[in-house]
């Protein structure tokens, strides 16, 4: 399964919905380079939905890793919504989950941002 993303502003918060499996850095190139100008731009508030996305690899958690720090230097936060029992596991044991703030849905992500 291939890697997509679609991006939407919302009440000056980047929602990124991500789908597919998030397993090389080439593949999510494109959303990084979005995510980039969203920061320049002064866009630093970000939810990641991760609803559809089926599997994530160390290079996924780079990239979630980089969104977050990136947002967090600028004065911003990522919050990351909608993961999977499989998603969830992997921020158990690399202890991300005590990195990132997770909610069940956007919409609960997007109140913690306002």
């Amino acid at each position: 399964m291939s890697f997509s993303y679609t991006i939407r502003t919302e009440n000056n918060i980047v929602v990124a919905t991500l789908s597919g499996e998030i397993i090389d850095r080439s593949q999510a190139q494109n959303l990084f380079d979005e995510i980039e100008k969203k920061v320049h731009d002064g866009q630093v508030r970000f939810v990641f939905d991760l609803s559809e996305v089926k599997y994530l690899n160390s290079t996924g958690l780079n990239i979630l890793i980089n969104v977050l720090t990136k947002a967090r230097k600028n004065g911003g936060e990522l919050v990351i919504a909608g993961i999977s029992k499989k998603v969830n596991e992997l921020l158990l044991i690399t202890k991300l989950n005590t990195v990132f703030i997770v909610t069940n849905t956007v919409d609960e992500a997007l109140e913690r941002l306002n």
